[in-house]
């Protein structure tokens, strides 16, 4: 078994940074019992770090949406898979066409870079801005598209015409638009990861509550919705776990934590009546 959840809104308060004890325990149990954890977010990296010390021993991340797997042991990128910058302006120049007011941020490996007008929902200090062509110089992990004054529907709909095939768009937050490299999903990351480590994709329970879950949620062979998930979420994952609010992710996971110990005992009982 293989345990892959979402960070914001499902095993955490949206953008915290705190892990509640009671889900800090119930991790510590899982993989006390051999469970990996792998965290699938489409958080950037600096926003991991303080969460190393919860994802175990047998545990990985996968962060901005598929982008980037990383050893939170060793602090090593493990796989990237990025946007260049011939590419990404293309894309910019599509989707400025169709939204003259859109407004461009990118996510790279070591921090965000944002376009002279982008409104950040939490300001970097000392984060590069300025024009893309000046500032897009490595692979972006993520495109971020803003257009103020549009409604979010319309928003999702002008990028994804705009891109087409040529990337992967998908969104978390109303009015905010990420935009990945072609194929790269959380799914895309995941399988790779376990087909690493030789496990199934029947193997795998995973949870999340927004749509840039789905490919997750519908890769996985057994896929939990948080309740005050997405709609599309919901009508995606087989089973439910309480709301974020009530831990309900670690509620799932004690479960599992308790069979796998009583599977340890009952071995450990038979090998001393052996």
């Amino acid at each position: 078994m293989l345990i892959a959840t979402d960070l914001d809104g499902t095993l955490l308060a949206a953008d915290s940074t705190e892990v509640p004890a009671y889900t800090a325990s119930v991790l510590q149990r899982v993989d006390a019992a051999g469970i990996p954890v792998v965290f699938v977010t489409g958080r950037p990296l600096r926003w991991i770090e303080p969460l190393r010390r919860h994802i175990g021993r047998h545990g990985s991340v996968i962060a901005s949406n598929g982008a980037i797997t990383y050893d939170a042991r060793a602090g090593e990128i493990v796989h990237l898979r990025g946007i260049g910058p011939e590419m990404g302006l293309a894309l910019t120049r599509d989707v400025t066409a169709r939204l003259p007011g859109a407004q461009f941020a990118i996510e790279c490996a070591e921090g965000i870079r944002l376009s002279p007008d982008f409104r950040e929902g939490f300001p970097m200090p000392h984060a590069p801005r300025g024009p893309l062509e000046e500032v897009w110089t490595d692979p972006a992990v993520k495109l971020l598209v803003r257009a103020p004054g549009v409604d979010s529907d319309e928003l999702r709909e002008a990028v994804t015409a705009a891109v087409g095939e040529r990337a992967t768009v998908t969104w978390s937050v109303p009015g905010l638009i990420e935009v990945s490299a072609a194929g790269v999903t959380k799914a895309s990351a995941l399988a790779a990861l376990c087909a690493e480590r030789g496990i199934g994709a029947s193997e795998v329970v995973a949870f999340g509550d927004m749509p840039n879950d789905i490919a997750m949620l519908t890769w996985a062979g057994t896929a939990y919705a948080v309740e005050g998930a997405h709609e599309s979420v919901v009508r995606v994952a087989d089973r439910r776990a309480p709301a974020c609010a009530d831990e309900g992710v670690a509620q799932v996971l004690e479960g599992f934590a308790q069979a796998a110990e009583r599977e340890a005992g009952g071995r450990g009982a038979g090998l001393a009546h052996a």
